[in-house]
This record gives C-alpha cells, structure tokens and sequence, in this order.
C-alpha cells in the first residue's frame, strides 16, 4: 500500500519470466507508490529490460501478478498497458527524426479534419496542441514545434517523447535510461523536468547506470540482480558509494564465479 493509504500505482508480485533455459526474472516483487520516483539498477543482464517491457505489456510473465492502482491486471499487449496509463520512453525514444515535432507528437493518433472519405491532417491545430503540451511540462527550449527532430539536441528529444507519453494519458511512466549520452547541461533539463511531473502527481520508474541521478531524483532505489529485487531503501538511506560497492561486488562475484 502507498504511504497515503491508497492502493500502490504498481504492484508486482512472485513475477517470473524466462526464455528458453535463460531466466530472465526468477522471482520479483516490487512496488511503485503514487508520486514517487523509483530508481531501478542493476549490472547489464540483471532483468531491468524483461521487467520493464512486462510493464508495458511487450511481454508476458511466465507467473506472477500485477496489480495497477490496486487492480489485478493481465497485462496484454503496449495498447492494453497505455489504456491503463503505463507507458514507456526507452532510450531510442521512438522518434522519427525527419517529421516535424508536432508530428513525432501526434504520432500514429493525429488530428484530421474533414468529413466523409476526405481527411486531412489538421497541422495547425496540432502544432497548436505540441506548443501547449510541451510548455505544460515546463519545456520552452524549442523555437519551433515545425522543426525536423533530427535537428534537435538529445535534451529536447529526450523531453518530446516524454510529453507525448504525458499527454497520451500516461500517468506511471517508465524511462529507460533518460540521461544517456547527455552533457551536463542537457540532463539538468531533463532531472527538472522528472521533479516537476513528480510534483504533478506521476508515477515514474526510471532505469538507469549513473547512480548520481538515482540519487539526487528518486524517492527510492531498487537493485535488480539474477532476475530478483536484492536491495529496497529510500535514497535517503543511501549514497552513490554504496550503490556503486553493491553492484562492483555482485560484478566480482559472478566473474569469480565464471572463473571457478
């Protein structure tokens, strides 16, 4: 249950998955509470990417349960998972990078007008809509909603697919490692803009390796290792040093372990 004494947005339990002989989630229970920011870690192959495409419905659990703002869902497909406010921005962001921003925003649900047989893509209003959706969620960087997103910085890319996700209706968001190959500058933007969709009441799992962000932007970290939640603090009862020692142990261990 959440600290308010609502129902979790997210509720994972007994969850496992495997392909073939590799198993991918041997056993993870979790939970994401409302407004709040959950850190996800763990070294490459440890089960953050099964777990999160189970989220968003691009998987389907071997066994367990997930329960969405209390309610047990079977999680179908990416459709059904967006019906129920889940969606995911993952790091190749989904962009097409020659469509305009107000297209990439719009993509494959934009606004026509029209009667009859005869559509036509109502690009005023759309970019009408972009320019609003995106100064929402606090983002005025860009000059132009008409511009190629090939042209932009990883920044403003990175914050397009957030606002689309926003403003689909998601309100648990998973961001599969929102920061990568980012300058100083640019990952700023995008920590303020996490910190101000918290404020407004989303729920947000981010993966990522730069323990420095799961610290200084997330309520709480949980560490993924052999398909299994190993570790659950507030990252107000951690630090960077210790994130960092729980994973390089783990890393020498199963080296050893290769070793033998």
């Amino acid at each position: 249950m959440s600290t308010n004494g609502g129902p979790d947005a997210i509720r994972v339990e007994m969850l496992k998955k495997s392909f073939g002989a590799v198993t991918a989630l041997a056993d993870v229970s979790m939970h994401l509470k409302h407004a709040e920011c959950l850190g996800l870690i763990g070294d490459n192959g440890a089960g953050k990417s099964t777990l999160i495409k189970i989220l968003s419905g691009f998987h389907r659990p071997d066994s367990g349960r997930i329960l969405v703002n209390g309610e047990e869902a079977s999680i179908r497909s990416v459709d059904h998972a967006r019906s129920l406010g889940i969606d995911t921005v993952y790091q190749d962001l989904a962009l097409v990078p020659t469509l305009s921003v107000h297209h990439n925003m719009f993509l494959n649900r934009e606004v026509v007008h029209g009667w009859g047989p005869f559509h036509l893509l109502a690009n005023a209003e759309m970019r009408r809509r972009a320019r609003r959706y995106l100064e929402d969620i606090g983002i005025r960087t860009l000059r132009s909603v008409q511009a190629e997103v090939a042209m932009l910085s990883g920044g403003q890319r990175q914050a397009i697919a957030i606002a689309r996700s926003v403003h689909s209706g998601a309100k648990i968001l998973l961001l599969d490692e929102p920061l990568a190959a980012m300058g100083a500058k640019e990952g700023e933007m995008i920590l303020d803009l996490i910190r101000d969709l918290k404020a407004q009441g989303y729920s947000m799992i981010v993966v990522a390796h730069n323990y420095i962000h799961i610290v200084e932007i997330c309520d709480r970290v949980n560490l993924l290792q052999h398909g299994r939640i190993t570790f659950d603090k507030p990252t107000a009862e951690t630090s960077v040093e210790e994130l960092t020692d729980l994973v390089a142990a783990e890393y020498r261990a199963s080296k050893k372990a290769k070793v033998g």
